[in-house]
């Protein structure tokens, strides 16, 4: 039986996961089965920690070394041998002896204060290697007389931030280097952290996986229905025709290979993602822009040369099926090969050992054949510029159907309020990056299903109400709609600029005069501007957008404010994963955030 080497309570030296940072944590208890450790950092995280990971804090120690001197090397250097020998003066002798006690006190103030940090915080050149840095952490060098004024009682808060370095650095002294520790890192070693598991977990699983198919069939078959109140439930069972079309499959395929090979042409800008667990930084191709012209373009000259896009509202269902089955078939394909990915390349939410479970949530963090990232590409391309795809075929269809010269008031809004959405997603498409879909959860069915099928097919629940059920709007509703699109626009992407640019690059000159509360794990919480007023400013931008989107299609049915309703409920919901998830990561600071920003997403409402 193995000797465990850290017992219950015992206080060590952590390192923190995805990082060579060290900090200080009690030991909780030791998992036999696991070999793994639960310990609790100073900020309250608990996580799980393998042995290696973890260091008695006597190896954080500063290191004495012996500087005596032979009896023929105490000479000053300044006397040469052909000097006589001259009597100071008392004052002079007294001098010299004040500055070597002055010295010597400042030299015991500096080791002690090693001793009870056992680290000082990092230098520039580590800072720059780890980009999640606080950007307000200065450098504390030839600052001996600032330490001598400073209370103790100032010093304990500073411990609980201090960071711990792996690499050598330079001790105060002699001015030469003196190694703090001898390991040399060369990779990361996986940690795995306890995740509570999402949506239900296991059981819920099981649900998501019934009730996601059944409510997109439901929606069309209601919204296709003459009156599509939900008195009228349930819409009628459809056939088998009614469902599959293979040529409604073949156009499936065929859009999503021209977004591959839109995506895979050397054309646009090649971006950083976020680092990873691993310590890896991947590569995207963000040139969605590119896409969606050259997919415009496209679509012109296939109209221009006789094709009929109304074919796609005739057969919605049977392209929502066709896709539908695209996606069980890219569901299963990545978690097949999730079973052989790194543990360091799996999602830590998607990693529970049950396979229903981690086969919705997603297994890998990242998948990729070769270069090409297919959770990336999902995201950003098939189902979302079909999305406005299929609002251009129903303005056609409602033309078509209702004998129009041009679209109604109505179509038109909902048709450029969503294109400009998405069109600002896919010139800033770099933004996504940092995003909890790309840096967090990983690929499985609920994403595949939600990019290729909830997306275009449900999000374009609006345009298709309007090609059958017509609304007139007066010119100031028309203004009024478009002055509260402009709001939330605004307000969502004020936000999501700056979260994106302090994410990337905290220590940017730029963003100096942001306001920031420091967290144990090394990355601030920004609590400026925008994110200021409230937590989730972004999520109050996209509200306000989904109501511009809903209010031409008028109060006359439930059906049409589906996207708003379903919005509320999504991102309450995100809202309590990222409480729950920041809390355990953050702690503390956590708290303070939450007490300094009240508000979650609308300000003094929620």
């Amino acid at each position: 039986m193995a000797t465990v080497k850290y017992h219950k309570g015992d206080m060590v030296m952590g390192r923190w996961p995805g990082s060579n940072l060290y900090y200080e944590l009690k030991v909780l208890g030791f998992e036999a089965k696991s070999q793994l450790y639960t310990v609790i950092y100073k900020d309250g995280t608990e996580l799980e920690l393998k042995e290696q990971d973890m260091k008695s804090s006597q190896d954080f120690q500063p290191r004495s070394r012996s500087r005596s001197r032979s009896p023929g090397r105490r000479r000053s250097r300044s006397r040469s041998p052909a000097r006589t020998t001259r009597r100071s003066s008392s004052r002079t002798a007294g001098a010299a002896t004040k500055e070597n006690d002055s010295l010597s006190a400042r030299k015991n103030l500096k080791l002690k204060e090693m001793v009870e940090v056992r680290l000082t915080p990092m230098s520039e050149s580590a800072k720059a290697e780890n980009i999640s840095n606080n950007r307000n952490e200065k450098k504390e060098e030839n600052n001996t007389s600032n330490k001598v004024n400073g209370s103790k009682a100032k010093m304990e808060p500073e411990r609980n931030q201090t960071r711990y370095n792996l690499r050598r650095r330079k001790t105060e002294g002699d001015g030469k280097h003196e190694p703090v520790d001898n390991t040399k890192v060369v990779s990361t070693p996986a940690v795995t952290v306890s995740t509570p598991l999402d949506f239900g977990g296991k059981l819920g699983a099981y649900f998501w996986l019934l009730f996601l198919p059944s409510w997109v069939l439901f929606v069309i078959l209601q919204v296709n229905l003459h009156d599509p109140s939900l008195a009228n439930f349930p819409p009628p069972i459809p056939t088998l025709e009614d469902l599959w079309d293979s040529r409604a499959l073949g156009f499936v395929i065929l859009w999503i290979l021209f977004q591959v090979l839109l995506y895979i042409l050397p054309v646009g800008k090649l971006s950083e993602g976020m680092p990873l667990r691993s310590g890896e930084t991947l590569k995207y191709r963000t040139n969605g822009f590119f896409a969606i012209v050259m997919s415009a373009a496209v679509v012109v000259a296939a109209i221009h040369l006789g094709a009929d896009l109304t074919y796609i509202h005739s057969h919605f269902l049977q392209l929502a099926v066709a896709t539908f089955l695209i996606s069980i078939l890219l569901s299963i394909y990545l978690y097949i090969r999730s079973c052989y990915a790194s543990p360091d390349q799996q999602a830590l939410g998607g990693s529970s050992g049950n396979v229903i479970y981690d086969f919705f949530k997603g297994h890998e963090l990242n998948p990729r054949i070769k270069n090409f990232d297919l959770k990336f590409f999902c995201e950003m391309r098939p189902g979302l510029i079909g999305w406005c795809l299929i609002n251009f075929a129903f303005a056609l269809a409602e033309m078509k159907q209702q004998k129009l010269a041009y679209p109604s008031e109505a179509m038109i809004l909902v048709n450029v309020f969503q294109l400009l959405y998405v069109v600002d997603g896919l010139w800033n498409e770099e933004a996504i990056l940092t995003t909890m879909d790309l840096m967090h959860d990983g690929f499985g069915f609920m994403l595949a299903f939600g990019d290729l099928v909830w997306v275009p097919f449900t999000y374009t629940l609006q345009a298709f109400y309007l090609v059958s059920h017509r609304n007139a709007l007066s010119p100031p509703a028309v203004a009024a709609i478009v002055l509260l699109k402009l709001i939330g626009f605004y307000i969502f992407r004020k936000s999501n600029s700056e979260k994106n640019a302090f994410r990337r690059n905290p220590s940017d000159p730029k963003l100096a005069h942001l306001k920031i509360i420091p967290t144990a794990t090394g990355k601030s919480l920004l609590v400026s501007g925008w994110w200021g007023i409230v937590r989730h400013p972004n999520y109050l931008g996209d509200l306000l957008m989904a109501l511009a989107w809903s209010i031409p299609c008028g109060f006359s049915h439930l059906l049409p404010w589906y996207y708003m309703i379903y919005f509320i409920i999504l991102l309450v919901h995100r809202d309590s994963r990222d409480m729950s998830n920041c809390r355990r990561k953050y702690g503390s600071a956590w708290d303070e955030y939450c007490r300094t920003v009240r508000y979650r997403i609308i300000p003094r409402v929620y």
